[in-house]
């Protein structure tokens, strides 16, 4: 069971890792989204961070519960912003495909990891 624990740390982190290195590609258009919705270009940088840094750290099980709960707090602000235009069908899967990966993100928070993780080996 200790596999499925780590692919699914895996699962839930690679669509921020994709998206995280995907937004270093397309920085202006990325920007230009976040001002549409006043969110300030300055966040550009702390967003990838986010979006890179702490999925690898849930993947690799290093820090997993300050991770996660990194996770679920930019996943939660990132729905509120971008995403609360529920009479848009779009607008209510993504709202809703975000709730649903803040609690796979809860549910890590929540449980220790399994052996398949850095923070196993030094506990």
């Amino acid at each position: 069971m200790h596999i499925i624990e780590a692919l699914g740390r895996i699962f839930l982190s690679t669509i921020f890792l994709i998206e995280g290195f995907r937004k270093l590609f397309f920085r202006e258009q990325t920007i230009e989204f976040m001002e549409a919705y006043g969110v300030p270009a300055i966040l550009f940088i702390p967003s990838v961070i986010v979006e890179i840094l702490f999925p690898l750290l849930i993947i690799v099980g290093y820090k997993t519960k300050v991770a996660s709960l990194v996770m679920i707090l930019f996943i939660l602000t990132v729905t509120i912003i971008f995403h609360t235009d529920l009479s848009n069908e779009m607008q209510l899967i993504a709202f809703l495909k975000n709730i649903a990966i803040a609690g796979g993100f809860l549910i890590i928070f929540a449980r220790s990891t399994g052996k398949y993780s850095i923070d196993y080996k030094i506990n």
